[in-house]
Order: structure tokens, then sequence, then C-alpha cells
């Protein structure tokens, strides 16, 4: 609730929610394709499918403390944010079926949590060993 702290900004906060919610149909769209990949694909490559409620939640719209506009605002972040994560974790997943070699080093890179337990970059002797 940072931006209660602000008041000041109030034109800068309402032209960034006015951004922020014309996201909303490509995140439907994505988490729409996302499952359709999820579900078809991953049975039939043998990939365990992931739970979709260890990363949605929806739940904050039920503090009797916020105003209606927070209640949608935290239903919409809840929403947005896990779909990101869950999203994440069936990239990472299908990443780590057909791929599983770790990018070349670059302290400006972020890895991914899942790149840990991939093969060394350039490592062709790791490869032909994980292979045999």
């Amino acid at each position: 609730m940072e931006y209660r702290k602000h008041p000041d900004r109030r034109w800068q906060q309402y032209f960034a929610g006015i951004v922020l919610y014309l996201l909303i149909p490509p995140i439907v769209i994505l988490d729409c394709l996302v499952e359709i990949y999820h579900r078809l694909c991953f049975p039939i490559l043998g990939i365990p499918l992931v739970k979709r409620s260890q990363y949605i939640r929806i739940d904050r719209h039920r503090l009797s403390y916020l105003s209606i506009w927070e209640k949608i605002n935290c239903a919409y972040c809840g929403y947005a944010n896990g779909l990101i994560m869950y999203a994440m974790r069936i990239a990472g997943e299908t990443e780590r079926y057909w791929c599983s070699i770790k990018h070349k080093e670059d302290p400006t890179f972020t890895s991914p949590p899942h790149h840990q337990f991939f093969l060394p970059y350039a490592d062709e002797q790791s490869f032909k060993d994980f292979l045999k």
C-alpha cells in the first residue's frame, strides 16, 4: 500500500492504474494458452502437472479494512503475479525437459532457480555423461 504514502502522485497513479488494467486481456490470453499447453503436453511428455493453487492465490479481497478498489487491486495482483509464477514454473519444467544446460555465466544475468540442477555451460563431457 505504498501508494497511500504519496497522495501528491494521484494523477500519476491513475495513469499507471489504467495502463496496468490494460494488461488484463493479454494476461488472460497467456493464462489460457499456458494452461492448454500444460494440460495437453505435460501428460504426453510424462512431466508431472504443476499444481495451479500453489501459485495463484486470491484471498486479500476478504480483508474488511480495505476499500473496494483496494480489494479489486489485490485480487488482480494475486491473479497476475501468481499466474506469472505459475507460467514460469511450467516454462522451467519445459526447459528442464528439453534442454537442461545452464547459460554462459554472466554477472548481469539472473539465472532462474531451476537452473541450479542444469548441466554446466560448454561442458561436453558432462553432457555426454548425462546421456549415458
